[in-house]
C-alpha cells in the first residue's frame, strides 16, 4: 500500500505520547509499504530529527502555521461553538498544502491521528483511517475537575466541543484506531464499538534492567508539561511522600523529564530531584528503585510505565492507567487509590526488596509478552486494509 500518514506534530524527538506513537508505527509500515508523511510543527524541525524519520519515509511535508493565525481562529471558534485545539491546529494554509501534497502523493489509503487533522482530509476522496489516540473528551473531562474555576469553564466547553468532534468523526472516516479498550468505550457515537484497539508497543531491547547503583528510591518520569504529569508529580510530592517520608525520612524522589512547568520546579528541595531534559530517560529509571505514576486526570495509556516495567521497576499507578494496560493488580503492578494507599503501597516495596523484585519480574514478564510494536502494526494494517475494503 501507499499510506500517507497525517500529524498535528512532527514525530521527532520522541518526547511526547503522539510523536512515540507517530513515529514506531510509521517505522513498522514503512517494512512492507510506501510511507509518506504530511505534518504540521509549530517549531523548527531539527535536521537530526528530520533525517531520522525521513529513513522511513518516501516523502515528507512540514506546515508551520503561522501563531497569529492560530490564535485568531481559536478566538473565532470561542465565538462560534466550535473546538478551541481543532481550531488552532487547523487553517486555509495547511488544508491547501495537504491536497497540494496529497494530489502530489496519490496514495491509497490516509492514516490521521487524532481529530485534530479531521478538517484537513474530510473532503479527500482517499479511503481513511483516523487514530483517535484516546479519549480527548474523557481526558478533557477529568482535567476539568481538577482546575481553578476560570480553566473550569474554559475545559468544559472545549469539553463539549471535543466530543462533537469525536461523534462527527464517523461520518468522515472509513475506520477507526484507538490506543485502549477503556478509551473506546467512552467515545460518544453508536458505532464505537467499530473501533479497533491498536495498543503501543515496546522496544524491550532498548529499554531493558540496567545495572547501576540505586540513588533514589522514587521516581517519576514523563512531559512535566503535559498537565496530567504537572498534577501527577505535584501529587506525588505534596500529598503521598510526606506520608512516606514519616516513616522512611531519608528516602529519595526524582522527577526526571522534558519542559517541567514552575510548579514542577518548585517541588525542588533536599529530598526532590527535578531534572528536565536528560538525554537517556533510562538512567533516571535505572537509579530508582520504585516507580510511582499516580495519575489523577488524563486518558490513553502511559507509555511511561511500559517503560518502567521493561526496564525492570515495580510499578504503582492508578486504576485509570493500569485499565488502559490491562494489567493484573497486585500481580504485573500496584495500584493506588488515595494517598494514603499509594504512601502504604511504596513503604510496602522500600521495605521488602524481595517483593520489589517480584513484582518487578511480572510486569517486565507482562510488557515482554504483550507490547510489541511488530505485533501492533499487524493491527494496523488490517484497519487500513479495512479502510480500503470499506470505500471500495
Amino acid at each position: 500500500m501507499k499510506i500517507l500518514v497525517v500529524l498535528p506534530r512532527f514525530p521527532h524527538p520522541l518526547d511526547k505520547g503522539d510523536k512515540l506513537r507517530a513515529f514506531n508505527q510509521i517505522r513498522c509500515l514503512s517494512a512492507q509499504h510506501e510511507v509518506y508523511l504530511f505534518c504540521t510543527s509549530d517549531s523548527w524541525v531539527h535536521d537530526d530529527d528530520f533525517e531520522e524519520v525521513k529513513k522511513y519515509c518516501k516523502d515528507i511535508k512540514v506546515v508551520h502555521p503561522n501563531k497569529i493565525v492560530a490564535a485568531w481562529n481559536v478566538l473565532k471558534a470561542s465565538l462560534s461553538a466550535r473546538s478551541l485545539q481543532v481550531a488552532y491546529w487547523t487553517s486555509k494554509k495547511t488544508v491547501k498544502k495537504f491536497r497540494k501534497f496529497e494530489k502530489k502523493v496519490h496514495p491509497d489509503v490516509l492514516y490521521c491521528q487524532m481529530i485534530r487533522t479531521m478538517k484537513w482530509v474530510r473532503k479527500s476522496a482517499t479511503p481513511k483511517v483516523l487514530d483517535f489516540q484516546d479519549a480527548l473528551s474523557k481526558n478533557i473531562e477529568r482535567r476539568m475537575y481538577h482546575s481553578g474555576w476560570f480553566w473550569k469553564k474554559v475545559l468544559h466547553y472545549e469539553f463539549k466541543m471535543v466530543r462533537s468532534c469525536e461523534y462527527d468523526a464517523f461520518e468522515y472516516f472509513d475506520a477507526f484506531t484507538i490506543i485502549s479498550a477503556p478509551d473506546r468505550d467512552v467515545i460518544p457515537h453508536r458505532r464505537s464499538s467499530e473501533i479497533v484497539v491498536l495498543p503501543n508497543g515496546i522496544d524491550t531491547e532498548y529499554f531493558a534492567p540496567i545495572d547501576c547503583p540505586k540513588d533514589y528510591d522514587v521516581v517519576f518520569c514523563g512531559n512535566m508539561k503535559y498537565p496530567p504529569n504537572v498534577d501527577a508529580a505535584k501529587y506525588l510530592v505534596n500529598d503521598i511522600m510526606p506520608k512516606v517520608w514519616a516513616k522512611h525520612p531519608e528516602s529519595r524522589v526524582l522527577i526526571s523529564g522534558t519542559n517541567p512547568t514552575n510548579d514542577v520546579k518548585h517541588l525542588a528541595g533536599e529530598r526532590v530531584t527535578v531534572t528536565g531534559r536528560v538525554e537517556d530517560i533510562r538512567q533516571s529509571y535505572a537509579k530508582s528503585k520504585v516507580f510511582v505514576a499516580p495519575m489523577r486526570m488524563g486518558s490513553g495509556m502511559q507509555n511511561k510505565l511500559l517503560e518502567a516495567m521493561a526496564m525492570g521497576l515495580p510499578c504503582i499507578t492508578s486504576k485509570i492507567a493500569s485499565d488502559a494496560l490491562d494489567t493484573e493488580a497486585d500481580k504485573h503492578l500496584l495500584v493506588g487509590g488515595d494517598a494514603d494507599d499509594f504512601a502504604q503501597k511504596i513503604s510496602a516495596l522500600l521495605d521488602n526488596q524481595s517483593y520489589r523484585t517480584e513484582i518487578a519480574d511480572e510486569g517486565n514478564r507482562f510488557v515482554r509478552e504483550k507490547y510489541n510494536w511488530e505485533k501492533c502494526n499487524t493491527i494496523l494494517e488490517e484497519a487500513l486494509t479495512k479502510a480500503l475494503n470499506n470505500k471500495k
